[in-house]
């Protein structure tokens, strides 16, 4: 294995980033005692067959394909069932968005803390749009906009889940959902404070006088840290920061994992590839081209792996760098996401 093979593989992913991002998969848990079948992958609507679903379950399907996901993965489950099977069989899947629109307020917690539990021990980039669930995470969308009203019918927050959790599916990574305007909407129960709302991490609705849009693409995420500062509430950033951890570590396990000798040459020709990822991607304005995107050895995680078995105080960083470190490779990123232009500030001066 050679350098050039592994750069032209993380150049195609850069160079095809944007026009994944507006295909992702939405996986729909179902409850519905009209089939037996368990699962079900669609990649557009025609392929329903309509005898499977009731009405209304049809119609959250028909939601979420508005959004133009590049698939549809359904999980039935009985009217009694538990959700916790449909989530067990979605733990191995490949998807990006979860919406349960048949969802009781006392599951939404469970599914929260499930979603918080795979992104944080099992490292997936799932993510779930939920209704009124203040969850604070990065990877649960709280939708709390309710009377939505379509037509004759006037959908709950949980049941327009499917039709938001589409339209995260189908954007791609150069525009962002805030603003993102609902032509079918009518009507919808304002918020009394909108701004407040947002702020403590509600996705909602709002009406600008001529049409229904998202206020602003946002998140649960309310307690920020070191690692999750305020740009992890915008879901534009997230799903940037996901696909990028993705395409980094599919790449891994497929390339490096087994196949090569943990040296530190090989070390240099993983991270000049993932560098080179980092550049594309600025140049496609996936990330901030005035920032040095950069890849890096892991000093600090390097030292602390060190000193469980042998002395290093001696050690300068260079010694630390090119160290053996066993099976373990660390590394480390600092990187800047492009954001979309949701704000602005104009001042008009009249002499």
């Amino acid at each position: 294995m050679g350098l050039p093979q592994i750069i032209i593989q993380f150049k195609t992913l850069a160079e095809t980033l944007v026009s994944r991002s507006e295909r992702g998969i939405v996986a729909v848990i179902l409850k519905d005692n009209t089939s037996t079948f368990d699962t079900k992958t669609y990649t557009k609507e025609s392929e329903i067959t309509k005898s499977h679903y009731t009405a209304t379950n049809l119609a959250y399907l028909s939601q979420v394909f508005l959004g133009n996901p590049s698939a549809v993965i359904v999980e039935r489950i009985s009217t009694d069932g538990s959700i916790d099977t449909a989530l067990n069989r979605l733990k191995n899947k490949k998807w990006n968005w979860l919406t349960v629109p048949s969802v009781q307020s006392g599951e939404t917690g469970d599914i929260a803390d499930w979603v918080k539990e795979q992104r944080s021990t099992y490292h997936k980039t799932f993510k779930a749009v939920l209704p009124s669930t203040a969850a604070d995470s990065e990877g649960v969308v709280n939708f709390a906009t309710e009377g939505i009203k379509v037509g004759t019918k006037t959908y709950a927050a949980a049941e327009y889940c499917p039709r938001i959790a589409g339209i995260l599916a189908g954007l791609s990574l150069n525009r962002s959902a805030t603003y993102y305007a609902l032509s079918e909407v009518e009507s919808i129960t304002e918020s009394e404070d909108p701004n407040t709302d947002i702020d403590s991490g509600k996705m909602i609705l709002i009406n600008d006088g001529t049409k229904i849009k998202i206020a602003r693409a946002v998140n649960s995420l309310a307690t920020l840290t070191d690692t999750s500062g305020e740009d992890f509430k915008k879901i534009k950033i997230v799903e940037a920061a996901d696909m990028i951890r993705d395409d980094i570590r599919t790449t891994f396990e497929d390339e490096f994992i087994g196949k090569v000798e943990n040296s530190y040459d090989n070390k240099i020709i993983f991270l000049a590839a993932v560098n080179k990822y980092l550049k594309d991607l600025a140049a496609s304005g996936v990330l901030y081209d005035k920032f040095d995107n950069k890849a890096e050895i892991d000093i600090n995680s390097t030292t602390e792996w060190l000193k469980l078995t042998r002395d290093i105080s001696s050690w300068d960083e260079e010694k630390i760098k090119t160290a053996n470190t066993g099976t373990n490779v660390f590394v480390k990123a600092n990187i800047q996401i492009q954001d979309a232009m949701e704000d602005l500030k104009f001042t008009i001066y009249m002499d």
